[in-house]
């Protein structure tokens, strides 16, 4: 008998990380456990995301990556302190060995600073140049100080890989060593070299803290309290206890607690710092409520809908963190060659030892053991391990913060080469609330209008699609008078149309072709009264009655084109990116919308499938495309896109099938999302470049003799706070 386990999705906080060899032994060890399916270890992020089944506990989880050398926690966006307090104690730990470290190295540097000939006017103790002295001060930095250095290269070891820490703890050892027992002194050598690395990896975990400052915002988002009514008293409760159904307190100038509809009271909601609208929004009775936004002016009360981890923000926050933990293809090549260079390095270092000893400097050992050492030195993964996820991070926080959710960082790469992209028409050019604005009908005994209608309402409320609530919300307008009548079954045909029994009598609601279809035929009278409303371009739903009762009735409903979608078309144009309408309405209410916004080329009356067929096509003749749309008939072309973008106002089965979300539906952030996709894959690739670059000529330097085994600790840890810093910058472009 066969047992399917439940596969379960979690990330865990990582500690201890000191380079992109790191990261990979963490994703590799993790690999090997049974049940584990999916490991994605996000080096600037310092954290894991995991697929596996419910035979791993976290408890294994956790007792793996201790083994490892490392250690976790599970990660909780609502409960921030820990990993904030871990991280920020890491921070001090590096500062106070830093510190330490540059303290006891400044004598022995200033001893050596004094031999080159242009500081030779600099007074030299000749303490200083004491073995014995220099031994001693260089003994705590070297095995205290650098104690963790060695703890780390232990493990890698021991676990079958080599990081960072291998390199510096033979070339510093190498160092120290030889000045014990040879001829000259490098005691200098390795207690700089540690110095200078450990204010590297303080200034980089500091800078690697400053890239989550968008999400961090998004955390800090959230208020602790809210204010509820409970037995007609308001109380303040921890957010967290706010359940659907309560009536929650905002006055002018708080954070709403949770998502909701306004209640009671007038007021404006800045939601800048979701949707990246800038205006506020005024909200009245029945108003949507986003939990994060502010409140203006006035006092509001609003009915919870969304609380804790149900909550848009909360879903953004995931949506990010979720993203973060994939990774783009370029990242896969920085993968593989950091898998194998340690390795190389150290095998270039034995090399150019051999080299220099028997070649170069024959029997000379000082200068042999320097250059080796200083290729050990300059030589460090961390650039190319941080190239692509730290420019990544700054990418997504920043589109984030202006309402665009990269589902993974795969997309935010798709995104810069999209040159075609698909527009569908309901909800996405236009505003998605149709309104019914005439009707027509014919019926063999005009006396059952009312009770039709009530059936057409009450089948209609059963579907998600916008122009069924057109329906229902018309039918409450009219107050139709619900009837007790049982709904025996209801079908929907995506694309096409719905199907229901009552009242011993079948409904068929949709497209014209839909009905037809089911045999029904358009009346002369039918025809002649909805002939302009085709002309206009209207949107048609024919409902064709067969049973008890015979007839037909034709809503004609229109939606108001979006403000920003004229000016979201041409934005596209100008960046060289060819807009397209898919729909499934017909052909005149596409050539309608598709003329006022400035599309060419359109197709019409596509079911869901055949949408999905013309984006596949595409992927044939190497075009890079997107999809937009808002309902589960899109669902399929979302899929099938190179990028799939989907109204946040839209269907949850859009939203959840997209690659990209626009939170506020606004489809003019679509130009922004490109230039944001741009920005970072050039980010990446200038880090990527120069992290490669740096070794390329680095390591030919250093095996040349022209780097002094300092100078290359130096170059190392400024070459990570270059990746570092020019991702930082990509925050500050408009």
């Amino acid at each position: 008998m066969e047992t399917s386990n439940k596969t379960t999705e979690r990330t865990l906080d990582l500690f201890g990380m000191t380079c992109a060899n790191c990261a990979l032994r963490i994703e590799k060890g993790l690999a090997k456990m049974e049940g584990v399916s999916d490991v994605r270890v996000n080096f600037a992020r310092e954290s894991v995301f995991l697929r596996n089944d419910d035979s791993v506990t976290v408890d294994s989880l956790l007792k793996k990556v201790e083994s490892l050398g490392y250690s976790a926690i599970v990660h909780d966006s609502n409960k921030q302190s820990e990993t904030e307090k871990k991280q920020k104690e890491q921070i001090r730990n590096l500062k106070i060995r830093f510190i330490l470290s540059a303290i006891l190295s400044l004598p022995l540097f200033y001893g050596m600073v004094t031999h080159f000939s242009f500081l030779s006017f600099m007074p030299m103790p000749h303490i200083l140049m004491d073995r014995y002295v220099q031994m001693a001060i260089a003994f705590p930095v070297q095995f205290l100080i650098g104690f963790p250095f060695y703890k780390s290269a232990y493990r890698a070891l021991r676990n079958g890989s080599a990081n960072m820490d291998v390199l510096v703890v033979i070339g510093t050892s190498a160092a120290y060593g030889y000045s014990i027992f040879g001829k000259d002194l490098y005691f200098e050598t390795s207690a700089v070299l540690i110095t200078f690395i450990l204010g590297g990896k303080w200034i980089e975990h500091y800078a690697k803290g400053k890239s989550s400052d968008g999400i961090n915002a998004l955390l800090k988002l959230r208020p602790e309290v809210a204010t509820v009514q409970s037995n007609g008293v308001w109380t303040e409760v921890p957010n967290e206890y706010l359940k659907p159904g309560d009536l929650v307190l905002v006055k002018a100038g708080e954070r709403f607690p949770m998502d909701g509809f306004v209640f009671e009271g007038i007021s404006f909601a800045d939601e800048s710092m979701l949707t990246g609208e800038s205006m506020p929004v005024e909200k009245n009775v029945g108003d949507k409520i986003l939990g994060g936004t502010v409140n203006g002016s006035g006092s509001l009360v609003v009915k919870a809908n969304k609380v804790g981890n149900d909550t848009t923000l909360s879903h953004i926050i995931r949506s990010v963190e979720e993203s973060l933990g994939t990774k783009a293809p370029i990242q896969r090549i920085a993968d593989q060659i950091s898998a194998y260079f340690v390795p190389v390095v150290i095998a270039i270092s034995i090399i150019d030892f051999f080299i220099w000893y028997f070649f170069i400097n024959p029997g000379v050992i000082a200068s042999a053991i320097e250059t080796s050492i200083a290729i050990l030195v300059i030589a460090c993964p961390c650039a190319l391990g941080l190239a692509t996820p730290i420019s990544l991070l700054v990418g997504t926080g920043r589109a984030a913060k202006r309402g665009m959710l990269f589902r993974s960082a795969e997309a935010l790469e798709s995104v810069s080469k999209i040159n075609w992209i698909a527009f569908d028409k309901t909800g996405t050019l236009t505003e998605g609330k149709p309104k019914v604005t005439e009707m027509t009908h014919t019926f063999l005994d005009p006396n059952h209008s009312d009770l039709v209608l009530s059936d057409i309402v009450r089948m209609e409320e059963t579907s998600d699609h916008p122009l069924a609530k057109a329906i229902v919300l018309f039918g409450k307008e009219k107050n139709i008078i619900q009837t007790d009548s049982d709904l025996i079954s209801t079908k929907t045909f995506p694309g096409g149309g719905i199907v229901s029994e009552q009242n011993k009598n079948s409904y068929f609601a949709g497209k014209r072709s839909f009905v037809e279809e089911n045999g029904f035929v358009i009346s002369d009278s039918i025809q002649k009264a909805m002939q302009p409303w085709t002309e206009d371009g209207s949107s048609l739903v024919f409902v064709g009655i067969r049973g008890e009762i015979e007839g037909m009735v034709v809503f004609r409903i229109e939606d108001k084109l979006r403000k920003e979608a004229k000016d979201a078309v041409q934005d596209l144009k100008s960046i060289g990116v060819e807009p397209v309408l898919l729909t499934g309405d017909h052909q005149t209410s596409a050539e309608k919308v598709a003329r006022l916004v400035g599309i060419s080329s359109l197709y019409s009356g596509l079911l869901p499938e055949e949408k999905a067929k013309i984006i596949l096509r595409l992927k044939t003749e190497k075009i890079h495309s997107a999809m937009v749309g808002d309902g589960i008939n899109d669902a399929p072309a979302l899929a099938s896109a190179d990028v799939g973008i989907a109204m946040g106002t839209g269907s949850d089965v859009a939203i959840n099938t997209a690659d990209v979300v626009l939170v506020n539906g606004d489809i003019q952030r679509i130009v922004d999302l490109i230039h944001i996709g741009k920005d970072t894959v050039l980010n990446i690739r200038q880090n990527f470049g120069w992290a490669l670059g740096y070794n390329l000529l680095g390591i030919p330097i250093a095996a040349s003799g022209l780097l002094a085994p300092w100078v290359s600790g130096a170059a190392m840890a400024f070459s990570s706070l270059s990746v570092v810093f020019n991702a930082l910058r990509m925050s500050r472009w408009k």
